[in-house]
């Protein structure tokens, strides 16, 4: 089952609950992100696969954000 048949059977409570916790995971990735770069210390690969997740969370929340905002009918 792919991300959009989820979202589209799940209520807004829930899918506004989910927002808020990928927004944060979002968020310490990006900590971590700039944490390792500026140390040094994280190698090319871990790097990547953290901007990479970031990427992807940043999709998931793009596609819940659509499901949450009302189409306006012009």
């Amino acid at each position: 089952m792919n991300v959009q048949s989820d979202l589209s059977m799940k209520t807004d409570e829930v899918l506004r609950v989910e927002l808020a916790v990928f927004r944060r995971e979002h968020r310490d990735l990006d900590e971590a992100i700039h944490a390792l770069a500026e140390k040094g210390m994280g190698d090319q690969l871990t790097l990547q696969r953290l901007k990479k997740r970031k990427l992807r969370l940043k999709d998931v929340i793009a596609q819940i954000e659509d499901r949450l905002t009302p189409d306006i009918i012009a």
